[in-house]
This record gives structure tokens, C-alpha cells and sequence, in this order.
């Protein structure tokens, strides 16, 4: 299958590399093009925005980037149509996603949204906009789901992301651990089986 993955912050690219590498991991011939980071892109997906380049930070910032803003948004629907994908994963960064998603869904594409916006926290009119757009929301925070069925709309709950980095992390610190200990426990024996250089009184005195 095609995907196009679509995130503007780093978080999004953390979270981002995590899916990718279990979408490879279940479909081998996956193509995957994106607009992330390193991260996503050391996972083997085409990066052709990094999020370094989108990241506008306030109302200031944003008014004064408007123009490169639009000119992202028209870039986008481009790209997404030349490439045809058979799903487009939109990974938070609501401001610009969801401009994608309304897009999107008039031209007949499968939409997954991972990561949901705060709609529970401001922004609340956004979840209409959601409902008639994305095709399946996969929400990570346990209360999320319980929000949406107040509106009416079926959501999966998949746990939060950061688990499992932190499992990683903790199995791979196990790991270099364990190495590092082997490593340390091999130059301890080498050490111990070296003789002591012979005492030359000569350089002793030298010294």
C-alpha cells in the first residue's frame, strides 16, 4: 500500500518513526512518503518537508508566515495527488491537518487521524469538522474516547506512543548494559593476564 504521513512538529516525528516501522513490519511492500523528520526518515519513508520548515509558533508568526503557509497547504495537495495514496495519516498538528483533511475527503481519500487534537481542551467546533472528514481517529489518551462518543463518533483507543519508546529505551538500556558489563568483565580478565613489566632499576632511577 501507499501512504502519505503528514506531521509538523517533533513530537509528530517521534510518534511518526514508531508507526513507520510497524507498518513495515506488517506490510513489506509499503511506500511511504511523508512530510516529518530524521526520524521518520531513518525508518526508510521519503521525507519532502521536514517539520523544522513549518514550525510557526504564535499568532505573530504565523500572520507573518501566511503566505509560505498557503503556499505549504497548495504544495501538499499537489504532492498527495501525484502520489495517490491508498491512505493519507495525519499525526496531530490540527492547524494544518485538518485543512488536508477537509481537502482530502472531497477527493475520495481514506483518511486516518492518529494522535487527535485537544478539541477536548479548546477549539471544540473542530470535532464536526472531524466527524465528517476522517475516516477513523485513533486517540491515545483513555478519557479521549469517552469525549468523542459525546459526539456521537466512534473512536480507537490505542494507548499513548510514549510507552512503548520508554519499553525500548529500557530494553535497549538493558542491553547496552549487559554488553557494557561483558566488554568491562573482558579487558578485567586481559588486564589481570598481563605480567607485570619487569622492574628496571636503571629507568628507576631515571625517573
Amino acid at each position: 500500500m501507499k501512504y502519505y504521513i503528514i506531521t509538523g512538529e517533533a513530537s509528530g516525528d517521534l510518534h511518526g518513526s514508531n508507526l513507520i516501522k510497524h507498518l513495515y513490519k506488517l506490510d513489506k511492500q509499503a511506500n511511504i512518503r511523508c512530510w516529518g523528520g530524521d526520524l521518520m526518515q531513518a525508518e526508510g519513508a521519503t521525507v519532502v518537508k521536514h517539520y523544522k520548515d513549518l514550525a510557526f509558533m504564535g499568532f505573530i508568526e504565523v500572520l507573518f508566515n501566511l503566505r509560505t503557509i498557503l503556499k505549504n497547504l497548495s504544495f501538499c495537495k499537489k504532492d498527495i495527488h501525484s502520489f495517490s495514496p491508498d491512505v493519507v495519516v495525519l499525526i496531530d498538528y490540527p492547524g494544518f491537518n485538518i485543512k488536508i483533511a477537509e481537502w482530502a475527503k472531497q477527493q475520495n481519500l481514506k483518511i486516518i487521524y492518529y494522535i487527535s487534537p485537544q478539541v477536548w481542551a479548546w477549539k471544540e467546533q473542530r470535532v464536526k469538522t472531524i466527524k465528517k472528514c476522517v475516516d477513523k481517529m485513533l486517540v491515545i489518551l483513555p478519557f479521549e474516547k469517552d469525549y468523542y462518543q459525546k459526539w456521537n463518533y466512534k473512536v480507537e483507543y490505542v494507548g499513548h506512543p510514549l510507552v512503548e519508546v520508554i519499553e525500548e529505551f529500557k530494553i535497549n538500556n538493558r542491553q547496552w548494559t549487559t554488553n557494557g558489563q561483558r566488554t568491562m568483565d573482558n579487558v578485567e580478565q586481559a588486564t589481570s593476564n598481563q605480567q607485570p613489566p619487569p622492574y628496571n632499576c636503571t629507568t628507576a632511577r631515571k625517573s
